[in-house]
């Protein structure tokens, strides 16, 4: 397993230079920088594996907006960030959700819902949207694990099958090009004319053999022990169709629960934690990056956040190290980053 040694060095200790809540892409980075400028790092997060939503809801979905790379799968990406994360010999406390952060002078104490606490000269939140729960298709509860899924973990499951996916955004036309060349067949409805996923991929869906019907939403899931057909309807001319199908994929998007970081004292806007230019929260020795950051001229991207992540480190670099310069130098005069 790529990143396998990292994995296995655990909690060692409860004292570090650096806390980062969130195992996410741009946790995982930010645990690479804190190591390539001689850190030590931890990092917390609630999910039992890393990888953040990419690993939890789409390690197959391809990625196309990450420099250097054409197109990556979601967990390519996510194993390559925690081999490149493992030469800062991070600490890793997963299952932990953090619950109660407290700021003193000279540390920041982190207490995690099971008890652990951890004190960090500095403390770095990507946690992302928080805690995520996806958006439910209305009167369909009954065939939840039974043919009804909000997210494809493993595109080869559905190999084969008759599958409609309900949604117009990017997970929902996502999903339809990565499943249009291995399913029997794909029918993807929308309850508007109008779609919010990027207009390239909208394209290459509806360039493709992909059965696109707007404005449509799922009137009944019909079947016995698992889905076996579904009855859709026009939500303008009240016509009706019932397809065969094998799998329903609602891709409805997602509710988002900061939980314990509303709690913190954080300056926020729209559910969202407020960060300066150099990624500091209005509490002292507490930065923050990623998608759950907002400042004028926010771009919700995972190459954003890599940057954000950096940038967040190095401003932290004179709390963690008193005296110590904000840029540190360029990572080629520096044979290798971390040791």
């Amino acid at each position: 397993m790529p990143g396998e040694s990292a994995y296995a060095e655990g909690v060692s200790g409860t004292e570090t230079d650096l806390l980062v809540i969130g195992a996410g892409p741009a946790g995982l980075y930010a645990a690479y920088y804190a190591g390539f400028r001689r850190y030590s790092v931890m990092l917390v997060d609630s999910l039992p594996e890393l990888g953040g939503q990419v690993s939890a809801l789409y390690p197959e979905k391809v990625i196309y907006d990450v420099a250097g790379f054409v197109a990556i799968k979601g967990q390519d990406l996510v194993d390559a960030l925690v081999d490149q994360a493992a030469t800062a010999k991070p600490q890793y406390l997963l299952g932990h959700r953090a619950e109660e952060l407290v700021v003193d002078d000279e540390v920041v104490t982190v207490t995690t819902h099971l008890g652990a606490v951890i004190q960090a000269k500095a403390v770095l939140i990507t946690g992302g949207i928080g805690t995520f729960t996806p958006r439910p298709l209305p009167d369909a509860d009954d065939f939840a694990d039974r043919g009804l899924r909000y997210f494809v973990k493993r595109l080869d499951d559905l190999a084969g099958q008759k599958v409609l996916i309900v949604g117009g955004g990017d997970s929902a036309f996502d999903w339809a090009v990565s499943l249009e060349p291995i399913a029997e067949t794909i029918t993807l409805i929308h309850r508007r004319p109008k779609f919010r996923a990027h207009q390239a991929t909208v394209d290459d869906v509806l360039a493709s053999r992909v059965e696109v019907l707007t404005p449509y939403e799922v009137a009944r899931i019909n079947g016995n022990a698992r889905v076996e057909s579904v009855e859709i309807f026009d939500n303008l001319s009240g016509e009706r169709r019932t397809l065969p199908v094998d799998t329903v994929v609602a891709a409805l998007g997602f509710t988002a629960d900061l939980g314990p970081f509303t709690r913190w004292g954080l300056d926020q806007r729209k559910r969202h934690i407020l960060v300066d230019p150099a990624m500091r929260t209005n509490l002292r020795r507490v930065f923050a990056a990623g998608d759950i950051v907002d400042y004028d001229g926010k771009v919700k991207l995972i190459s954003v956040a890599f940057g954000e992540a950096a940038t967040a480190v190095n401003n932290a670099a004179g709390l963690i190290e008193p005296g110590a310069k904000v840029f540190p130098g360029h990572s080629t005069g520096a044979e290798g980053g971390a040791e």
